[in-house]
C-alpha cells in the first residue's frame, strides 16, 4: 500500500476546527501515513449519530486506512467509538493536541498503541500550546484562547468533553497576534469554549475586556479584532469600555442565550434571565449604535409550553438578534434535561421553524437598513466580503483578497448586501 498524507474530517464548532489543523501541524510533523481521523461533536444526541454516519462512510471510502475518531464525543463516550468495527483508535480531547499521541501513530513506531487513549478531562489544568498561526481564510485568523467550561447547564454535555474552564495567558495571545498581523491578516477572532470566563484561572484574574484592550494597546497595526460567543451575564466592565471606545473591536457579539422565559432558563441552570439579557443588548446599543447581535436559542427545551415559547420569540425582537443559531432541543445521554419529560418532536421542529423565520426578519431589517451606507469591508474572496456587523456583501467587480475595501451599500439580495468599492 503506497503512502497517503492523512486525511480529516471535522464536525461541529470552529474550535474542533482550530484544532483539526493544530493536529493535521502534528501528524506531518510526526509523518502520519494512511490514517482518517475524525474530530467529533456531542453537543447533542444528533452530533454523536452523525459522527457514527461519518465514520462508517469514510470507512467505505478509505478501507485500508487507519481510522482514529477524536474530540467531544470521543471524550464524553469513548466506549460507543471503541465498540464500533470501523474504528482502530478513539483518542481523547486532551491527547489530540500532545505530539507524542501521533508519534505512536508513524509508520517507524515501535511498540503497541492503546486502543482508548482517553483521560480524565477534569485532571487537566492548562490548554494545549499548540498554536496554529492563520488557520481561518487568507484574510481572517481565530486565536483560541480558552478551554472548558466551569458551568454546568443541564443541556450541556460539553464540559465532560472539554474539562474545567483554562485560559491561555495574554502575553502567549499577544505575540500570537503579532506574528499574524505580521504574516498580513487583517482580523484576527478570539475563540474559546467559554470565552468569557477568560482570566479566571490565571494569576491577578484578569477579565476577557482586559485582554481585548492588552491586545489593542500592544498591537496597534491590527486593524479589526472580533470577539465570538459570549455569555452576556459575564461581560465586564472593561470590556463594555472596549465597546464604546475601541472602534477596531468589531460592533457583532454572539450571545449564548439559549431561551427568553425565565422559568425555562432557570431550569437549564442558565445564570441569567431575560429582562439581563434586554438590559445588556440595550446598554451595548447605546455604547456603540451600529453593534448587531447573534445568539444560540434552543427550540423545544423540555416542559416549554406555548407561552414559554412565545418568551423567546419576542426575544429575538426585544434584544434585536439579527443572526440566530436555532437548535431543536434534543435529548443528550448523561444530561439532568434529559430525565425531565420531554416537548412533542413535531411541536419543537415548528418552533425552531418559528425562530428562524423571526430571525429571518430581523436579518432583512438589518440588510435594508444598511442601503446608502458606507463600510470597511474585509474581503474574504475576490467577489465577497464581511462588514464591520459580519453582514456578507457581494461585489460586481473582483477586489482584492485580504484587503479591507471602503464600500458604498447599493441593495441587498437574500442575506447579502451588493457594494460598490468608493
Amino acid at each position: 500500500m503506497s503512502a497517503k498524507p492523512p486525511v480529516f474530517a471535522t464536525l461541529g464548532c470552529r474550535l474542533n476546527s482550530y484544532e483539526t489543523e493544530a493536529m493535521k501541524d502534528l501528524a506531518a510533523r510526526a509523518g502520519v501515513e494512511n490514517a482518517v481521523v475524525v474530530n467529533t461533536c456531542a453537543v447533542t444526541g444528533e452530533a454523536v449519530r452523525k459522527a457514527r454516519q461519518e465514520i462508517r462512510r469514510l470507512r467505505r471510502t478509505h478501507p485500508d486506512a487507519k481510522l482514529i475518531v477524536t474530540g467531544c464525543a470521543a471524550q464524553t463516550e469513548p466506549d460507543t467509538f471503541a465498540n464500533m468495527a470501523e474504528v482502530d483508535l478513539v483518542v481523547g480531547n486532551t491527547e489530540k493536541m500532545q505530539a507524542d499521541t501521533w508519534a505512536g501513530l508513524s509508520p517507524n513506531f515501535i511498540g503497541e498503541t492503546e486502543r482508548v487513549q482517553v483521560d480524565d478531562i477534569m485532571s487537566v489544568t492548562q490548554t494545549a500550546g499548540h498554536l496554529i498561526d492563520g488557520f481561518g481564510t487568507r484574510s481572517r485568523a481565530y486565536v483560541q484562547v480558552q478551554n472548558g467550561c466551569d458551568h454546568r447547564c443541564t443541556f450541556c454535555i460539553i464540559p465532560y468533553g472539554r474539562g474545567n474552564s483554562r485560559s491561555v495567558p495574554a502575553g502567549v495571545v499577544v505575540e500570537q497576534i503579532k506574528r499574524l498581523v505580521d504574516k498580513g491578516y487583517n482580523e484576527v477572532v478570539l475563540t474559546g469554549v467559554d470565552l468569557t470566563s477568560w482570566g479566571a484561572d490565571l494569576p491577578a484574574e484578569p477579565r476577557l475586556g482586559d485582554l481585548v484592550m492588552r491586545i489593542l494597546k500592544l498591537v496597534p497595526d491590527l486593524p479589526r479584532l472580533r470577539i465570538s460567543s459570549i455569555d452576556s451575564i459575564e461581560v465586564d466592565e472593561a470590556l463594555m469600555e472596549a465597546i464604546a471606545t475601541q472602534p477596531r473591536l468589531m460592533p457583532h457579539l454572539h450571545l449564548s442565550l439559549q431561551a427568553g422565559d425565565n422559568m425555562i432558563l432557570k431550569r437549564m441552570k442558565r445564570r441569567h434571565n431575560r429582562e439581563e439579557a434586554i438590559a445588556f443588548t440595550r446598554q451595548a446599543l447605546a455604547l456603540r449604535p451600529d453593534m448587531t447581535f447573534g445568539a444560540d436559542i434552543i427550540a423545544g427545551f423540555p416542559t416549554e409550553t406555548d407561552a414559554m415559547f412565545e418568551n423567546s420569540l419576542k426575544l429575538v425582537e426585544d434584544c434585536q438578534l439579527t443572526w440566530l443559531h436555532v437548535f431543536p432541543y434534543s435529548p443528550r445521554a448523561g444530561t439532568p434535561a434529559a430525565r425531565i419529560p420531554p416537548v412533542n418532536g413535531n411541536i419543537i421542529k415548528a418552533r425552531a421553524a418559528a425562530l428562524r423565520k423571526a430571525g429571518q426578519t430581523q436579518v432583512a431589517k438589518h440588510l435594508a437598513a444598511q442601503i446608502g451606507q458606507t463600510h470597511n469591508v474585509l474581503m474574504e474572496n475576490p467577489r465577497m466580503g464581511r462588514t464591520e456587523q459580519f453582514a456578507e456583501v457581494i461585489f460586481d467587480m473582483e477586489q482584492p483578497e485580504g484587503h479591507i475595501i471602503r464600500a458604498l451599500v447599493t441593495g441587498h439580495e437574500g442575506n447579502q448586501l451588493t457594494a460598490r468599492p468608493t
